[in-house]
């Protein structure tokens, strides 16, 4: 379990991997080297499961989890289904992995995992006013932060843009399915960030998710008033988030 208790197992479910690692939620690093494996093609509530506990066995793990997943989730029930099984919604993920698990897990939005990281250990570290994460692969995931409060289930990729689901023209999967140039894509997704700077005037954006590991290929392509940076956490945001998070239930257990 680690030393005093100060690790906890953090889960990242995404639309194409499951990824796991033990975290010291004191300073946000990991203590165990990352374990992926694939999202199940449909991403129905059995199977994604029991992918959770198979990253839960790979580290032969006996204590509190925290996963970050693709919904919107309210006291441990998923709400929306964007990139996973419609099955989903209504379930109570929380139950259904805990009981899978063997363990007790904590669920929270997966962008609202990496916000979390972000404002505690990352980019946003210290930064007052109002701050928005944007995670950009399968999707775009948001999370909203005021003076470092946490305002959950934003969903903000999903507000509509030219007639259409705003992360079906701005996020990673869109670019690599539309064939589009780092230019040509960015240009969508300069056109999404406009529209958030223009509905709540943020101090920052935090831009993370798979994406940003090629940020020097986009970044110079947006064009925006809102300062905006990259993730520092990267793809590890989520996981890190998603142990703090369960840490934050267990101490008020």
């Amino acid at each position: 379990m680690g030393r005093q208790g100060m690790e906890i197992l953090g889960i990242d479910i995404g639309g194409s991997g499951i990824k796991g690692a033990p975290v010291d939620v004191e300073t946000g690093q990991l203590t165990a080297e990352r374990y992926r494996l694939p999202t199940p093609e449909n991403a129905l509530p059995e199977e994604v499961a029991l992918v959770v506990a198979q990253i839960v066995e790979h580290f032969q793990w006996k204590g509190r989890v925290g996963a970050g997943f693709p919904a919107a989730i309210k006291h441990g029930v998923a709400q929306t289904a964007a990139n996973i099984h419609p099955t989903w919604i209504g379930l109570h993920a929380g139950n259904l992995f805990s009981e899978k698990c063997g363990c007790p897990v904590s669920v929270l939005n997966d962008a609202d995992a990496a916000g979390l990281a972000e404002m505690i250990f990352g980019a946003g570290k210290g930064q007052k006013g109002v701050v928005l994460m944007i995670t950009i692969g399968t999707g775009i995931g948001t999370a909203l932060f005021t003076d470092g409060i946490l305002v959950p289930n934003t969903e903000l990729g999903h507000i509509e843009i030219r007639g259409k689901d705003a992360e079906q023209r701005s996020s990673e999967a869109a670019r690599q399915r539309k064939d589009w140039t780092w230019q040509q894509w960015a240009k969508r997704l300069n056109e999404h960030l406009e529209r958030l700077e223009a509905l709540f005037w943020p101090d920052l954006f935090i831009l993370g998710g798979g994406a940003v590991k090629n940020h020097e290929k986009f970044f110079p392509y947006l064009k925006l008033r809102t300062p905006f940076v990259a993730a520092k956490l990267g793809n590890l945001a989520g996981i890190v988030g998603a142990a703090w998070y369960a840490h934050t239930q267990e101490t008020q257990a």
